[in-house]
């Protein structure tokens, strides 16, 4: 199956180059580009598109807006792109729901990685990056009354390591259990929150507390 791969950035040599990686991978090809939000918006409507790639700062429209417009109907899967991890737009288009974000200079093999990975289903959560944009974001979010939720002790924890981005590997690790026994606790995690992927599992921990380094376990 071909990555139906839609590219949004003011920038025309990032348009440019993001564009090559693409239609150089086998599996995927470029079906359209857009200089802004409102361009992408049109050409979105004409042309079958599995993962956008979208620039968060455009003139016009911006990503976290399109993002928004994009994702109210069963749009395609989004990964924004940022030119400083430290991006409040970045954590604003997460909220939106895209399925993670990427810097611009990253790797082209993190590029087509993230495409593929965002396509089957889950989500790109790049734990340096994303753990510095939260802690720089979340404590100005305010907390929601309703902090209680029917999270077992075990995935409260497993919860707070998803939240600083790390990987089912490294949890754990930490946690001392094996691959298979994180994912199925990361899987009741999403089902009881109602939470579609990892990245709003990340949102949800910061905005209800749950990621605090000071809240002891429960």
């Amino acid at each position: 199956m071909t990555i139906r791969v839609f590219v949004v950035d003011d920038q025309d040599l990032v348009r440019m180059g993001t564009t090559m990686v693409i239609d150089a991978q086998p599996d995927m090809r470029v079906v359209g580009e857009a200089r802004d939000g409102l361009d992408a918006l049109t050409g979105l409507a004409r042309v079958e598109t599995d993962v956008v790639l979208m620039d968060v700062r455009m003139p016009r429209l911006d990503g976290v807006e399109t993002t928004r417009r994009l994702l109210t109907g069963a749009g395609p899967k989004v990964i924004v792109l940022t030119t400083f991890d430290l991006d409040e737009y970045a954590f604003a288009a997460l909220r939106a729901g895209a399925s993670g974000f990427l810097l611009k200079d990253a790797p082209a093999e993190e590029i087509v990685t993230a495409v593929r990975t965002v396509h089957a289903g889950d989500a790109v959560i790049a734990p340096s990056t994303t753990r510095r944009l939260l802690d720089h974001v979340a404590p100005t979010l305010p907390l929601p009354a309703d902090q209680e939720v029917l999270l077992t002790g075990r995935e409260r924890e497993v919860l707070r390591h998803i939240a600083l981005g790390e990987t089912n590997a490294e949890i754990a690790g930490r946690l001392f259990l094996s691959e298979g026994t994180v994912k199925t606790h990361v899987g009741r995690i999403l089902g009881k929150l109602g939470l579609r992927d990892r990245v709003q599992a990340v949102i949800w921990a910061y905005e209800h507390g749950h990621a605090r380094t000071d809240t002891p376990p429960q």
